[in-house]
Parts: C-alpha cells; sequence; structure tokens
C-alpha cells in the first residue's frame, strides 16, 4: 500500500496534482491524502510523473509525502476499513 500526503500552495498545480494522482488509480482519504494499491509498480510511476510534471514548480513551502507500507501491517479505523471488506449485493 502506498500513502501520499502533500501540501501545495498554488490552487492549479494542486488541482493538477490531485488530478493525476486520481487518474493513476489513488483513492481519496482526505483532501490531500490518497491511498493505492500495487504500491511498487505505482510508486515508480508517481516518482516519475512527479520529477517530470511537477518537481520544478513546487515553491519552498510545497510538500509531498510517500508512504509505502505493507497493507497488511497498517492499521486503519473509521471508513478506511471498509474499502478492505467484501460486499455481497442481492437482487
Amino acid at each position: 500500500m502506498l500513502v501520499v500526503s502533500y501540501d501545495i500552495s498554488n490552487n492549479k498545480l494542486r488541482r493538477r496534482f490531485a488530478s493525476m494522482l486520481l487518474k493513476r488509480g489513488g483513492i481519496r482519504l482526505q483532501y490531500s491524502v490518497f491511498e493505492f494499491n500495487n504500491a511498487k509498480r505505482v510508486l515508480d510511476i508517481l516518482k516519475t510523473k512527479i520529477d517530470t510534471n511537477f518537481a520544478k514548480q513546487f515553491g519552498g513551502s510545497d510538500s509531498i509525502l510517500l508512504f509505502e507500507t505493507d497493507e497488511n501491517k497498517a492499521i486503519k479505523y473509521g471508513n478506511a476499513i471498509h474499502r478492505d471488506q467484501d460486499l455481497l449485493f442481492f437482487t
């Protein structure tokens, strides 16, 4: 599991960054925090995208943090626990 957290001061750049994360399969946990599955593959893609498309535009107060962890070791509470449960639909 990969968690990406960001604090970007420029509104346009922040929207572009969030859009890029959504297009790469990110699940929004909070306004500026996304969760990804397939962490290793996605991490490589995100690092490349950030380096080529965003890094030069970040200001001194902007920050991006990428956290990689074993999904089985992650401790989740609240709404986050429901994404890992299977759903059963009756029609």
